[in-house]
């Protein structure tokens, strides 16, 4: 039967771990889009119900249900951490982009910049969240009621500064500096950093900035950073001051809950 249905507003919502992917499809719906929603299996909440289940690799039966559907345009919402290439069987689909991935891994962003070029070269448009879903992440400025102060804003300076640096290099987003770079982020993660910063700063006083910054030459519809009650949580303990991210390119998980729980602990988000 021939698809009835406003091909202009048909989206497929490739979907990972975590809450954001339940965000963004609830984003999308409210904005217009009819949402097909296709869970990554071993990573997707099954609490998504998503429409369509795959594995990683397994790109062949989503696209084909895609084209059935008359769906060009994709996006990807949800952790699906440091995946062992070794471990995924791609499709007769999928194998030539999975071979252009596995050329590229110099890091994460030439992996995903050809992930991307290679399901678009298959004749489908990947869109970013963050520009489908504006509500989802920080518009410029102070996000609290704690502002930054002049020492912060020096560390805040530094944390940027530092950030881009090792974006660039392709080794991580985030950063920790109290007056000096106390931590980077590297394959461990956000959490395995900020646990570190916590065991070497037991028993200071609050002071210090964690950055997570987009990287420079970072393609970004894809693996945007994301802040939220748990990154919070891991900060607070960290005993840091304050929070930088990019404006309109880092999603807040649960904004209600972030900004009351960093209220609490006295502590700052800016977005530049």
């Amino acid at each position: 039967m021939k698809n009835t249905k406003d091909n202009d507003k048909q989206i497929a919502l490739f979907c990972g771990a975590k809450r954001l992917p339940f965000l963004v499809r609830d984003s999308l719906r409210a904005h217009g889009w009819d949402v097909f929603v296709i869970g990554l299996r071993n990573f997707c909440d099954p609490a998504l119900k998503p429409d369509l289940v795959i594995r990683i690799g397994g790109g062949g039966t989503a696209a084909k249900e895609c084209k059935k559907r008359g769906i060009t345009k994709l996006c990807f919402a949800g952790a699906i951490g440091h995946l062992n290439l070794s471990d995924v069987r791609p499709d007769l689909w999928s194998i030539g982009i999975l071979a252009k991935v596995i050329k590229n891994q110099r890091g994460y962003e030439s992996m995903f910049a050809a992930l991307i070029a290679g399901i678009e070269s298959k004749g489908f448009k990947i869109f970013g969240a963050q520009d489908l879903c504006p509500d989802l992440v920080f518009k410029p400025g102070v996000q609290t009621k704690t502002k930054p102060g002049k020492a912060d804003l020096a560390d805040i300076k530094r944390a940027v500064e530092v950030s881009k640096l090792i974006g660039a290099a392709d080794i991580g987003q985030s950063v920790v500096v109290d007056k000096q770079v106390l931590a980077v982020e590297a394959a461990e993660g956000t959490s395995g950093m900020l646990k570190r910063v916590e065991e070497v700063r037991k028993g200071r006083k609050q002071s210090g900035v964690f950055a997570k910054m987009i990287k420079p030459q970072q393609d970004l519809r894809i693996d945007l950073p994301a802040i939220g009650t748990d990154t919070l949580r891991d900060i607070a303990a960290a005993g840091l001051r304050g929070i930088v991210v990019d404006a309109g390119n880092c999603f807040v998980i649960d904004r209600d809950e972030v900004l009351a729980a960093a209220n609490k602990a006295n502590m700052f988000i800016l977005a530049k």
